[in-house]
């Protein structure tokens, strides 16, 4: 997922994608665990694409502080 289609997304829609996400590099743990996961670059980017959702949501919470004070 692209910086640019994450910046898109609404902040339920944010949050939906950062849980199902995390449920996604679950599953994948559970794969490798019982040695079925064939591609295991999938938990390297699943987890890049989890720290970009979280780097999108805490500039929007650090924007809407900023803009409090």
């Amino acid at each position: 997922m692209k910086l640019s289609e994450i910046r898109a997304l609404s902040d339920v829609e944010l949050k939906a994608k950062v849980d199902e996400t995390r449920e996604e590099l679950m599953n994948l743990r559970f794969q490798v665990s019982m040695g079925t996961l064939p591609d295991f670059t999938r938990m390297r980017q699943t987890r890049r694409v989890i720290a970009r959702l979280l780097t999108v949501q805490r500039e929007r919470e650090l924007m809407l502080k900023e803009g409090a004070e």
